[in-house]
């Protein structure tokens, strides 16, 4: 195993999706062979924008930690813990907001995208706008080597490493440098073609049953040119040929294509092979979602254990952000 260290949340904001497990959580399970990994519940970033009603928070946490448990990560291996739950990091976001100038959180492409695009929150608040500093927070606080992180997602990591370089200039070399860790998340389209998105409600959820998945599955939009079962098809246009792409073999993939081309299988047939490959990876997931589910307390003892040895790593960090800065 490598020395570096991987720091990599979610947000709790809604329940996981199979976007989730192949954009990342799969990715994690392969991450904590290779490196000393901490992964966490960022339920203060929820915050930033459920701050009206955080009613169901908590049910969001419990499905996450479920979910990874059942995906695959294991406590053994990695650190897993609840970021409210280790209170220096507020302390560290509140040291680190006095030296970020306020157009660096201005100018970061979330900031006005998400504006935009959510209509039903007034999102022109402190916490909001200072998402990117609690989010450097996060990853300094453990001094991570690495970040998993998309093409597309640079730019949040890059405004991380600039509020490390302001702290360092200040105060001296305190905080490494995170370093990206390049992966490929890829585009999961939902049942309505649209990108899979708790806010689009357009899931497929790891805690969906497989009637619900399968139904799901079956009522989801595919190539428009396919009006009858006869006519041929592009199964380029079809969002549910972009989910064979991710969950079929290659075989598969190509029988597929070449029987909507030639209108040789219906939309039905190409379903159901899709159902049978997201059954055969939802399945294992499914079973152990039971067994934890059955067994509350285990969970507990999880974070409890995870959240003693951030504090642990939390309280060295803060120490040294303390006494860099003169503060004791």
């Amino acid at each position: 195993m490598s020395g570096k260290r991987v720091l990599s949340g979610m947000q709790p904001s809604g329940y996981l999706h199979v976007g989730n497990l192949v954009g990342a959580l799969q990715n994690w399970v392969r991450l904590q062979d290779k490196y000393e990994c901490f992964y966490v519940v960022v339920d203060w970033h929820a915050l930033t924008t459920q701050y009206s009603d955080p009613s169901r928070l908590q049910d969001y946490i419990k499905d996450m930690l479920v979910n990874w448990l059942a995906a695959g990560i294991e406590p053994e291996k990695s650190t897993i813990f609840i970021q409210s739950h280790v209170p220096e990091h507020a302390e560290l976001h509140l040291l680190l907001s006095m030296i970020v100038p306020l157009g660096w959180l201005e100018r970061v492409p979330a900031y006005k995208e998400k504006q935009q695009e959510v209509k039903d929150k007034d999102l022109r608040t402190y916490g909001f706008l200072g998402y990117p500093v609690l989010q450097a927070s996060d990853i300094l606080m453990y001094k991570a080597d690495l970040v998993p992180v998309g093409g597309d997602q640079m730019a949040h990591l890059e405004i991380s490493r600039e509020i490390c370089r302001r702290f360092n200039h200040f105060y001296g070399n305190v905080f490494p440098e995170p370093e990206e860790l390049l992966t490929e998340f890829p585009k999961v389209p939902g049942v309505d073609g649209r990108k899979m998105s708790k806010s689009y409600d357009n899931c497929i959820y790891l805690s969906d049953s497989p009637a619900e998945v399968e139904q799901k599955v079956k009522t989801m939009v595919t190539d428009p040119q396919r009006v009858k079962r006869t006519d041929p098809g592009d199964p380029d246009l079809s969002p549910v040929f972009q989910l064979h792409r991710i969950f079929s073999t290659k075989e598969e993939q190509a029988e597929v294509a070449e029987g909507c081309r030639t209108a040789g299988i219906g939309c039905i047939d190409c379903k159901k092979v899709l159902i049978k490959n997201l059954f055969s990876i939802l399945e294992p997931i499914w079973d152990r979602r039971k067994d934890l589910l059955e067994k509350p307390g285990l969970i507990d003892d999880i974070i409890n254990e995870g959240t003693k040895k951030a504090k642990k790593v939390a309280g060295s960090t803060m120490n040294m952000v303390r006494e860099s800065i003169g503060l004791k």
